[in-house]
C-alpha cells in the first residue's frame, strides 16, 4: 500500500447496537471500494473484519478491526467495532484512535440503547459523527421513524441527506434531499437520474425541512434568512456543511442497504468531503522531560510520536501492537522511547492491517493508523516518542470489569500453560483480570460479562489447546464470636520413651477489631507455662483462625488470653502446646456464641431514570438496602446501595435484562456484618466436610 499524508486520511470508528451491521457496512464498504472482489456475509464466516474462528462462530464481533480503504485517493481507515456490551474495552480503544465516527442504526429495529451509548462514546471523545441507516432493503424498515427519533433524541441538528425510494417493497433508489433530485439504481451496478417519485415528495419535504433547520441552526445569519423563508442555494448548504459536520453541530443521516452494497458510494463520498483529515483535529501529550504540553496535533513536522491504541496477540502470527502517529513520520528502523516503560524499542517494519492481513509500508505519516511487531515491553495505551522528546498522551479510559468467575484446569498439569496463555490473553484485553484469591483458595476471572468469559474460556481452548472449568466463585464468608469462653484443654500422650504433654487454660472473647484475626495476651504468673512456650500458644492460635471451626472460613476479631496451665519438665514441647492451644481454640470459639460474616459491597447502578422502581425492587429482593439515589447527566440516576457478595453473582445479566442493557454496576468491598441465620445455616451445611478435613 503506497504512503498517505496527513491530509488524505480519514479515521473512522464504525458504532452502535450489537446486529445492527457494523461489519456487512464495513464489508459492502470495502466491496465497493475494490478491496475485495466479492462481497462477504457475516453469517457465512467470510467477512474481513471478523477472521476470528469464535467470531465466525458466534456470527458477531468480539475484537475492533482495522480496514483501509481507498476512495478518490484518500484513505480511510475503518474500525469496526463489536456492538455486545461484553467487549465495550474494544470500543473504547478504536474511539481513542478515531478521528470521527459513523453510527449504525438498523431501519428495521430503530433506535437502541447501543445507539444511544454509542451516541454518548462521540461526545466523550468529541467525534464529528454521521448516521447511517440500513436494512433499507428490507420492506419493514422505516427510514423516516429512525430520523423523528433520532430529532426527539438529539434535536435540530439532526440532518438527513438521502431517502429511500421504494417500489413494490423493492429498495429500487433513493432521493437526495441536498440536490433535491431521484436517482435509481440499474443493472450495471451505477445510477440513473429519475424525476422525484410522487409517494417521496411528502418525505421529501419532511427530510428537506429538517436539513434546512439544521443548517439554520449554525448561524444567526443562516437563522434569520429560515425565518424569512428564503432558500439556501445548494452551494450555501454544502459550505455549511463542511464547516459545521466537523465541529458535530451538525450530524447528517444517510442510508443504503449492506447486503445490497447499495449507498456505499454516496457515503464513500460524504465520509471524504464531510469527516475531518487528523490534521484538524487536536491532539496533546506532556513533554516528561519538560512537564510542558506537547500539542502534537498530527503535525508531521514536529518530533516524532504514536500511541498504541490495542494490541493483538496471536499464537500462530505474534504480538502486533496497532498505533495511532499524533506527530511526525515514522520510518522504518526507527528507535522510539516508551516513557511507560523507561525502555527503549526498535520498531523494525512499519505495516497496515487490513483485518487479519498485514503489509509492509515504508512510512506512516502523522495521523495514519499502522502496526509494529513484536515490541518487547510495549503494551496498549503506551505512548511512543524520541529519547530526546519523551511525550506521554492521556491513557484511554478502560472500563474495569466486575462480573468474576472461579477457574480450575480440566486436565491435570496444564495450569502452567493457562497461566501464559491468559497472561497472553491480558495483553490483548485491557477488560479481563485475573486474581489468585489465596485466602479462598480459588483463582477467579473478571470481565465484562458471563459472555466474554465464556468467550475467553473459548479462546484458551481454540488458540492455546489448554482448557479451563468455569464455576460459581466462593464468598469470602468469615468467622467470629459474641461472647466470652474459658476454656482448658490437655494434651497428654504416651507412647513410649518422651511423651507428650501440653495444658492450657484460655479465654476467648470479641477483640472488636473484625479487621484483624486475632489478639494474643498471656498473663501467665508463678511459671505455670514456661515463657519459652508461648510462642507455641500463639502459632496454635495463628494456625486455628486459617481455618474456623464453624464452617471452615477465616477468622477474625477474637482475643484469645492464655491464663494458666501446666508443664512436664521432659514431655512438654512446643508441638504439645501448639496442639493443646489448638483443641482449646476449637472448644472455646465454639462455646462462644460463634457467628458467620458475609462480606458486603458498596453497589452503585446508572440506569436511565424510568427504570429506578424495578432496579430497587430488584435489590431489595437480593437482600439490598438502598442508601440513596443521586441524578447524573444524561437523565440518569445512580442508585447507591449495599448489598451482599452473595447476591452479585448473576447481577450483571439480571440489570441488563431489566434496563435492555443502558444500566452499569461498579461495587467495591464495605465491611463484613453478621449472615442471617438461613444463610450461616446452608453455609454451614454445605461445608461440613471441610469441617471434617480439618479435624482429620
Amino acid at each position: 500500500m503506497k504512503v498517505f499524508t496527513t491530509d488524505r486520511i480519514r479515521n473512522v470508528v464504525l458504532l452502535g447496537h450489537g446486529g445492527c451491521g457494523k461489519t456487512s457496512l464495513a464489508e459492502a464498504m470495502a466491496y465497493t471500494a475494490g478491496v475485495t472482489k466479492r462481497l462477504g456475509v457475516v453469517s457465512e464466516g467470510n467477512t474481513i473484519s471478523d477472521y476470528d474462528k469464535e467470531e465466525q462462530k458466534r456470527l458477531f464481533s468480539i475484537h475492533t478491526s482495522v480496514i483501509p480503504i481507498i476512495w478518490n485517493d484518500i484513505k480511510i481507515n475503518l474500525l469496526d467495532t463489536p456492538g455486545y456490551f461484553d467487549f465495550v474495552g474494544e470500543v473504547e480503544e478504536a474511539a481513542s484512535a478515531a478521528d470521527a465516527a459513523i453510527i449504525i442504526v438498523s431501519g428495521r429495529a430503530g433506535i437502541e440503547t447501543g445507539t444511544k451509548k454509542a451516541w454518548e462514546l462521540c461526545e466523550k471523545y468529541k467525534l464529528p459523527r454521521m448516521i447511517f441507516v440500513t436494512d433499507m432493503d428490507i420492506d419493514s424498515a422505516s427510514y423516516r421513524q429512525v430520523v423523528e427519533d433520532l430529532q426527539t433524541l438529539y434535536g435540530k441538528k439532526i440532518a438527513p441527506f438521502h431517502l429511500p425510494i421504494r417500489e413494490n417493497g423493492q429498495f429500487v433508489g433513493y432521493v437526495n434531499v441536498i440536490q433535491q433530485k431521484a436517482k435509481r439504481w440499474n443493472d450495471k451496478g451505477g445510477v440513473d437520474k429519475v424525476d422525484v417519485p410522487d409517494y417521496s415528495m411528502e418525505n421529501l419535504g419532511i427530510c428537506r425541512e429538517a436539513l434546512l433547520e439544521a443548517v439554520a441552526e449554525t448561524s444567526e445569519e443562516f437563522m434569520d434568512r429560515y425565518f424569512n423563508g428564503d432558500e439556501f442555494s445548494e452551494d450555501e448548504i454544502r459550505q455549511a456543511l463542511h464547516v459545521n459536520v466537523i465541529d458535530g453541530s451538525i450530524i447528517p443521516v444517510l442510508m443504503g442497504s449492506n447486503t445490497m452494497a447499495r449507498g456505499m458510494y454516496t457515503l464513500l463520498s460524504d465520509i471524504v468531503k464531510y469527516l475531518p483529515s487528523p490534521e484538524k483535529r487536536k491532539c496533546a501529550g506532556i513533554n516528561t522531560k519538560t512537564n510542558e504540553v506537547f500539542e502534537a496535533d498530527y503535525n508531521f513536522a514536529k518530533p516524532k510520536s504514536a500511541y498504541v491504541f490495542k494490541t493483538i496477540v496471536d499464537p500462530y502470527i505474534g504480538k502486533y501492537s496497532l498505533i495511532k502517529v499524533n506527530s511526525g513520520v515514522l520510518k522504518t528502523d526507527d528507535v522510539l522511547y516508551n516513557f511507560h516503560r523507561d525502555t527503549e524499542e526498535k520498531i523494525g517494519k512499519l505495516y497496515v492491517i487490513c483485518g487479519n492481513k498485514v503489509e509492509e509500508v515504508p512510512e506512516l505519516h502523522a495521523g495514519d493508523i499502522g502496526a509494529l511487531a513484536k515490541l518487547t515491553n510495549t503494551l496498549t495505551t503506551d505512548s511512543l516518542s524520541t529519547k530526546n522528546n519523551p511525550i506521554a498522551y492521556i491513557r484511554a479510559n478502560i472500563p474495569k470489569p466486575y462480573v468474576s468467575m472461579r477457574y480450575k484446569a480440566k486436565n491435570k498439569g496444564d495450569e502452567d500453560k493457562i497461566s501464559q496463555a491468559i497472561q497472553k490473553l491480558l495483553m490483548e484485553d485491557l477488560t479481563l483480570r485475573h486474581v489468585n484469591d489465596s485466602e479462598n483458595g480459588q483463582t477467579l476471572l473478571y470481565g465484562m460479562g458471563s459472555q466474554h468469559l465464556e468467550i475467553i474460556s473459548s479462546f484458551l481452548l481454540e488458540k492455546y489447546k489448554v482448557e479451563i472449568e468455569l464455576m460459581r466463585p466462593k464468598v469470602a464468608f468469615k468467622e467470629t464470636l459474641r461472647k466470652k469462653s474459658d476454656v482448658e484443654y490437655k494434651y497428654k500422650k504416651q507412647s513410649g520413651g518422651h511423651g507428650q504433654y501440653g495444658h492450657v487454660k484460655m479465654t476467648f472473647e470479641p477483640s472488636g477489631d473484625l479487621e484483624t484475626p486475632y489478639v494474643f495476651e498471656q498473663c501467665v504468673v508463678g511459671g505455670a507455662v514456661p515463657k519459652n512456650f508461648f510462642p507455641a500458644v500463639e502459632k496454635g492460635i495463628a494456625e486455628s483462625v486459617k481455618k474456623g471451626p464453624l464452617a471452615a472460613y477465616p477468622v477474625c476479631g477474637v482475643k484469645a488470653v492464655l491464663y494458666d496451665g501446666s508443664y512436664h519438665p521432659v514431655d512438654s514441647s512446643e508441638m504439645a502446646f501448639k496442639v493443646a492451644t489448638q483443641q482449646a481454640f476449637k472448644k472455646g470459639f465454639l462455646e462462644a456464641s460463634p457467628i458467620l460474616l458475609e462480606p458486603i459491597a458498596s453497589l452503585k447502578v446508572v440506569v436511565p431514570d424510568e427504570y429506578t422502581g424495578d432496579i430497587m425492587g430488584d435489590l431489595n429482593k437480593r437482600r439490598g438496602r438502598v442508601m440513596g439515589m443521586n441524578p447524573t447527566e444524561n437523565g440518569y440516576q445512580e442508585i447507591v446501595a449495599d448489598i451482599p457478595y452473595l447476591e452479585l453473582y448473576g447481577y450483571n445479566t439480571a440489570l441488563r435484562s431489566m434496563t435492555s442493557g443502558s444500566g452499569d454496576f461498579s461495587y467495591e468491598f464495605a465491611r463484613y456484618e453478621q449472615a442471617p441465620e438461613d444463610i450461616a445455616k446452608a453455609q454451614i451445611e454445605s461445608r461440613a466436610s471441610k469441617i471434617v478435613e480439618i479435624e482429620e
